[in-house]
């Protein structure tokens, strides 16, 4: 007998989620967790085979909450249940240690074969979630924290490149007035009076004495 934790912030879908799967011969729902905090206090208490966990809850997302689950409990299994074939939160689930992916419009066959394989030591993927993985190779092969590296490193190379132009902006926005170019003197913005320039370099004299 399987025993079975459903975890899914929406009271609706572990409720659809128990009426699908309890009467499936050989598993047993055992509970029912709608955040990280229940879902750890469920794992503790009830002691399940497998968890059946939602991508998207609020506090903490499923991925994340099965990265820490399986660290306490290296031989909990997990399959994922969500309604996004987003390959990356396909790889990013794959790698926290989860051992299949489901999507919520999914047919019940589908859940009940993804319990099977998971519970008999393989894997599974939706056929959908497969068929992007194999649109989006690159993506496949790259781990989540390579892909954030790679962000991060785009991220500081387009900040190299703008910071000399914010840094001149903030130079002359800090300065009075504009800078003449014949005289290399800072002229006020708006000038209420003439003043004469000399003829041969068009700089204004300086201002004479009373």
């Amino acid at each position: 007998m399987t025993r079975l934790l459903i975890v899914d912030d929406h009271p609706l879908v572990r409720e659809g989620l128990k009426a699908r799967l309890g009467s499936v011969p050989g598993l047993e729902v055992v509970g029912e967790a709608g955040d990280a905090q229940e879902a750890s206090a469920q794992v503790a208490l009830t002691h399940p085979d497998l968890v059946l966990m939602d991508v998207g809850m609020k506090d903490v997302n499923g991925i994340e909450l099965t990265r820490r689950l399986i660290a306490e409990q290296p031989h909990l299994l997990v399959l994922m249940l969500s309604m996004y074939d987003n390959p990356e939160y396909v790889n990013r689930a794959m790698h926290s240690g989860a051992r299949g992916y489901v999507l919520k419009d999914a047919p019940a066959s589908d859940i009940i074969d993804a319990i099977a394989a998971v519970t008999s030591g393989g894997s599974f993927l939706s056929p959908a979630v497969s068929g992007a993985r194999k649109r989006d190779p690159g993506l496949s092969r790259q781990r989540p924290i390579e892909q954030a590296d790679r962000a991060r490193a785009r991220l500081e190379r387009a900040h190299r490149r703008v910071a000399p132009a914010e840094h001149q902006a903030q130079a002359q926005a800090r300065r009075p007035g504009r800078v003449d170019p014949l005289c290399g003197r800072a002229l006020p913005r708006l000038r209420r009076r003439v003043v004469p320039r000399n003829r041969n370099t068009g700089c204004p004299h300086a201002a004479p004495r009373v």
